[in-house]
């Protein structure tokens, strides 16, 4: 017997997810961030987005749920999914040789259309 209800669930979580990256672009353009990339993927994983903040390039890691009942979005961003971030912002770095440049991870964090931007979160 197959189950529905799994498939639906993740395809509603990977919708939600999308939804709020598109937020989460939108208010960081808002606040002037020029954005470079959506969604760089890379052997090792993926950046949600990467963004320049004045002279600043930022790795941004936006969580999107519906609800706080479960606890916030941000901590859904443990001491591992940081470790994994910053190995492909390493990668991403030498691929397009930036050696000396301000670096900073943030996250964004949307709740029910309310964001949330957490700077130099870890």
């Amino acid at each position: 017997m197959l189950n529905f209800s799994k498939n639906i669930e993740k395809e509603n979580h990977i919708e939600t997810g999308k939804h709020g990256e598109k937020i989460a672009c939108k208010f960081l353009k808002k606040n002037k961030y020029k954005i470079l990339e959506k969604n760089y993927k890379n052997k090792i994983g993926e950046i949600d987005i990467i963004a320049i903040d004045q002279d600043t390039l930022v790795f941004v890691e936006v969580k999107t749920k519906t609800t706080e009942i479960f606890g916030l979005p941000r901590e859904m961003v443990d001491e591992q999914k940081q470790h994994k971030i910053e190995q492909v912002a390493t990668v991403y770095l030498m691929k397009k040789r930036l050696f000396n440049c301000k670096l900073r991870f943030d996250v964004v964090e949307v709740i029910d259309k309310q964001v949330h931007h957490i700077k130099n979160a870890w």
